[in-house]
């Protein structure tokens, strides 16, 4: 079986570097490593070329993708890729030792076309108290073999079979480059034309935390992205058919849920930050369910 790993990166030296060194560390070694960066100035090159010179255990390739968006740069390592099965994992993340073979393991177990697996969080005991009692990073989980439902589909952990992906029109859809929801948007696709993508426990992947990313402000912004995404796939029918009625109850929930929300957090607030913040995230997501009516976008990548 031949497996490429395509990593997609934008000004992640150190963090690249790491994970490289990771992939050649693995039990089950990839056939090769893709790595397209998205920063024009070719800000990685350096870091792939000296680990090239190092004579890495698999073919390493890197080229550029100079437009700023996230689904073009997605689509360059597939046309890149020569695998039969595709695994994919951000330039941010770190890979056990076991990751590729566990993965790859669950997709001949349960005669899947794509498996996901977990991206633990790890926050760093320098974050504010309350974000490391929140538990804000997490996502959910499931038993291995479970098949995925359609609203929880995501990558940074991903391995997918060649074919189906590649008969795929991009197979990224460049209208989510500049926001979120690129991913989603493919694996729904693959799951309506018959291909099985399902839940591996055990192949894990670890996120530090980045500094940036232990604010409130950014937190709200990513709750925000992610019910624009939710409302979004909705009302254009990708998590299935849907009528007018159906969008109005999605707007009048969505308003329900925001108002509730905001008394909540205001409630809460006496009983821990981190509480309080949960129902601000939570009345930040509604607003944007609530903004893909008026038409608003918010670009997260812009």
């Amino acid at each position: 079986m031949k497996i490429s790993v395509c990593i997609n990166t934008y000004r992640r030296s150190d963090r690249l570097c790491a994970l490289l060194e990771d992939l050649a560390r693995q039990q089950l070694q990839p056939s090769e490593v893709v790595v397209v960066d998205n920063d024009a100035a070719g800000s990685a090159r350096n870091v792939v070329e000296r680990y090239r010179s190092e004579g890495p255990p698999f073919a390493l390739h890197y080229d550029v993708q100079p437009i700023r968006n996230i689904a073009l740069t997605r689509n360059r390592s597939v046309e890149l890729a020569s695998g039969e099965w595709l695994a994919f994992i951000d330039d941010d993340e770190r890979a056990p030792q076991l990751w590729l073979q566990q993965i790859v393991q669950a997709a001949a177990d349960h005669s899947a076309d794509g498996v996901l697996g977990p991206v633990v969080p790890e926050v760093p005991a320098s974050a504010p108290a309350w974000i490391r009692r929140g538990s804000f990073y997490d996502f959910p989980r499931m038993a291995s073999g479970d098949l995925v439902p359609l609203n929880r589909m995501r990558f940074g952990n991903v391995l997918l079979r060649g074919a189906p992906l590649r008969a795929e029109p991009g197979p990224f859809d460049p209208s989510y480059g500049l926001s979120t929801g690129e991913d989603a948007d493919l694996l729904i696709r693959l799951v309506r034309k018959g291909n099985r993508v399902v839940w591996c426990d055990e192949a894990i992947v670890t996120e530090p935390i980045e500094r940036g990313r232990l604010s409130l402000r950014w937190l709200l912004r990513r709750s925000l992205s992610g019910g624009q995404e939710f409302a979004r796939k909705t009302v254009t029918g990708l998590y299935g058919e849907i009528h007018w009625w159906g969008r109005a109850w999605l707007l009048c929930r969505a308003l329900l849920q925001f108002a509730a929300a905001a008394v909540l957090m205001c409630l809460m607030w006496p009983f821990g930050r981190h509480r309080a913040a949960h129902f601000l995230l939570m009345a930040s997501a509604n607003i944007g369910k609530i903004s893909v009516f008026w038409g608003w976008r918010y670009r997260e990548y812009a």
